[in-house]
């Protein structure tokens, strides 16, 4: 009878510890959390072992976000998260009458846009729930222009690929793709600021994200005539390499053009300078040429610009394709703005790796980039710019001149002038054409 009684007892605490252990291992962890501060908003990220099962409310005075985790427990330190942000206070636990929850209290300076949603586990990531905080005053900064004689800048936005929770790819030495696109962009920006007439306006400053379409409305709002993207490819082997540079496809651009001609009435500021036309005419074919020349017209000046590109990068790097490709990328597809995307290299070649942390190597490329800009606009100079107003100009050899009289009379140095037709010697024959450089 004893022994019956032992068993039975048993049994029951068996199957009280199996319950209890089965919740345990079902809870929800919160593993870590990370907060991106960018120029416009705030991104927390909540790392979890499984996905999140959450409700959240605001509160106000003062102005709080209340998150609930189900089913959850957290073990991550609150302390020193928010040392570089300015739109949350405090991050704290609370109470809370259901048990086995817990309780996040986001504690904010001010009224933001707020937007919660989860994410599914992607390359090195886990499952996520993502916090974004958008300012009210969500103005993008625009460039300043100090117009002599209508002589205006031209502005190159530069995108660096990645940022914040989006690492990018990952070379084997643990390089963070994003880290190498925002380094060579910086080095592209400074060169680009230091020559007169350019005007760089970087959409990605530090390590935080920019979704596709804010990047474009960056630009956009930046008066940009070109957009630049600028990351590292990667493959599953660690044999392809070199560098590449892609435009839109033409059928990513037929499609979003299809979309922007039915929403022309509220999108007639992405068809350019005859937006406005195209967005008050009632006859639909007029619209629709309008638009058509004005994407046809980007789409070959993105390409045109691709060839600079590619032209300058072979010298200082190898190359994976010979010509510029076209392939659906969000980034491209704006119909005003001439964009591409360059693939400085495979971070998942050993070699390319190094070569994409070295600090001579991505001045290297970021020269041979800036160094095309310069070229197209050279040829290409957008209608009261700086650069139309010194329009390259060409001089064809008349009997007797000599590259020292031809430098001399356009107050350029031989050198440069050699460099910019690619002679290599001083030998020049009557009735060749020169292109003369900028005085310098």
């Amino acid at each position: 009878m004893l022994f019956a009684v032992t068993k039975k007892h048993f049994i029951l605490f068996i199957t009280f510890l199996s319950i209890f252990t089965s919740q345990v291992y079902a809870a929800n962890k919160i593993e870590g959390i990370r907060v991106w501060p960018a120029p416009e908003s705030t991104r927390v990220v909540f790392d979890l072992s499984a996905k999140p099962e959450f409700t959240y409310f605001s509160l106000s005075k003062p102005q709080r976000l209340v998150i609930d985790f189900a089913n959850s427990k957290s073990s991550v330190s609150l302390n020193g998260l928010l040392k570089d942000d300015k739109r949350i206070k405090v991050i704290r636990t609370s109470g809370t009458k259901k048990d086995g929850s817990t309780r996040l209290v986001l504690e904010l300076a001010d009224n933001y846009q707020l937007s919660v949603f989860p994410l599914a586990p992607a390359g090195t990531y886990g499952d996520r729930l993502v916090l974004d905080i958008y300012d009210n005053d969500n103005q993008a900064p625009v460039v300043k222009r100090e117009p002599v004689a209508s002589q205006r800048d031209i502005v190159i936005a530069i995108v660096a690929g990645h940022g914040g929770e989006d690492p990018g790819s990952i070379g084997a030495r643990g390089t963070y793709e994003k880290k190498v696109t925002l380094s060579i962009a910086k080095k592209l920006e400074r060169l680009i600021n230091n020559r007169a007439g350019l005007k760089a306006v970087m959409i990605r400053t530090g390590d935080y994200y920019v979704n596709h379409n804010r990047k474009i409305e960056l630009a956009r709002k930046n008066k940009a005539d070109l957009l630049i993207s600028i990351h590292a490819d990667a493959f599953t082997s660690t044999q392809p390499h070199g560098a590449s540079v892609l435009v839109q496809s033409t059928r990513r651009a037929n499609s979003e053009f299809t979309r922007w001609i039915a929403n022309r009435q509220k999108e007639s500021e992405l068809l350019g300078g005859a937006g406005e036309t195209i967005r008050k005419t009632t006859d639909k074919n007029l619209a629709f040429t309008l638009a058509d020349m004005k994407k046809e017209h980007t789409m070959g000046s993105s390409y045109t610009f691709a060839e600079h590109v590619i032209k300058q990068l072979k010298k200082v790097t190898k190359m994976h394709k010979s010509k510029p490709e076209g392939l659906s990328l969000a980034v491209l597809k704006s119909s005003d703005i001439p964009s591409v995307l360059i693939e400085t290299g495979f971070i998942s070649n050993p070699q390319e790796e190094r070569n994409l942390t070295s600090s001579t190597h991505q001045q290297k490329l970021a020269r041979a980039i800036y160094t095309a800009v310069d070229s197209y606009f050279g040829s290409n100079p957008p209608d009261g710019s700086l650069y139309a107003s010194t329009r390259l100009h060409q001089h064809k050899i008349r009997r007797g001149e000599s590259l020292s009289t031809i430098a001399q009379r356009y107050k350029v140095s031989v050198t440069s002038l050699k460099n910019k037709n690619n002679l290599r010697s001083n030998v020049i024959k009557i009735g060749q054409v020169l292109t003369i450089p900028r005085a310098e």
